[in-house]
């Protein structure tokens, strides 16, 4: 990093996991500058001496034009945090999540300095998997929708451009997010609305939420355990890094009826769950997936900090 105080730009800074890796590197003292379409709160005007805002259209850009953003910016750091996730078609999660992500590392290329590239990818590239073991970043891909292998493409462009030593790039395959401020269109967030309006009705008594068959079993990580491990990456030696896939979760596996319920208890509301039965045809097999957190303890010395029901709650809290 070229400054005492470095400049961490992060894209999609108004967004869920783009709000807190802002708050995070703040906190380290960094420069920020927060890179979306839409103001994000908290940010008036040019926002504090640590941080700034930047109005610019992720997909609807040149390489040349973000080249010459992030030149403007001085970024010893580059964090892509920005991408779509839920309700899109999949002409539109390739559009932003591939396509945006080519324009990036073009963009980054033609740098005069070379800014660390940190990809922020996702559990879903790898497929499904099984109780048996965790993924490892040496499973081969094999990714079921089209989240999964729009974050595939997009975490390919970025290790290839890393491996021809055209850009200093890494890509963290990230389990299930949660936590403060998770927005609805996921399982979590959508409940955590629901409860959230029911309190306010003040007819949470006898209300039942239904929801569809809640058998998967997943890797849940605090999104405030996700900041952590950025800022890790941030100071762990380029060396160790530079093309390499990190995953970043919580090394277990939790089912999603246990989650759920968990959520419902915590809020404290007469709220029942009641699970639709699965129509159709059912594998044998359970869907699961768990990631193998090995290779961030050794190269980022991080591991996750909260369990469970502190994301849960944090979620709550901040609903």
């Amino acid at each position: 990093m070229t400054h005492e105080q470095p400049c961490v730009v992060v894209l999609g800074g108004s967004g869920f996991v783009g709000g807190h890796l802002r708050a995070a590197f703040r906190s380290s003292g960094a420069r920020v500058v927060s890179v979306s379409r839409t103001r994000p709160d908290g940010v008036a005007g040019n926002g504090p001496a640590a941080e700034r805002f930047v109005a610019f259209d992720l997909l609807a850009t040149s390489p040349a034009e973000l080249a010459a953003m992030l030149a403007g910016t001085g970024a010893d750091v580059v964090v892509n945090a920005a991408g779509g996730y839920w309700k899109m078609t999949d002409q539109q999660m390739w559009r932003a999540n591939t396509e945006l992500v080519s324009t990036l590392v073009a963009a980054v290329r033609e740098l005069p300095h070379r800014p660390l590239l940190i990809q922020l990818g996702s559990v879903h590239e790898y497929g499904p998997g099984s109780r048996d073991t965790g993924f490892t970043e040496e499973r081969t891909p094999a990714p079921v929708n089209a989240y999964g292998r729009s974050k595939l493409e997009a975490a390919h462009r970025v290790l290839e451009a890393a491996g021809a030593s055209e850009l200093n790039g890494v890509v963290l395959r990230i389990a299930n997010i949660i936590g403060p401020g998770l927005p609805a269109g996921s399982l979590l967030g959508d409940i955590a609305a629901h409860l959230e309006r029911f309190a306010q009705d003040g007819e949470a008594a006898d209300r039942e939420l239904v929801l569809g068959p809640l058998n998967a079993e997943r890797d849940f990580i605090d999104v405030r355990d996700v900041a952590d491990a950025v800022l890790a990456v941030t100071r762990a030696p380029r060396a160790d890094i530079t093309g390499r896939v990190i995953n970043i979760g919580s090394g277990e596996a939790v089912s999603a009826a246990r989650v759920a319920k968990r959520l419902i208890e915590l809020s404290a509301l007469p709220v029942r769950l009641v699970e639709r039965a699965r129509t159709g045809p059912s594998r044998g097999d359970v869907d699961c997936q768990m990631l193998d957190i090995s290779r961030a303890r050794q190269l980022l010395g991080w591991m996750p900090r909260r369990d469970l029901d502190a994301s849960l709650t944090g979620l709550l809290t901040a609903a």
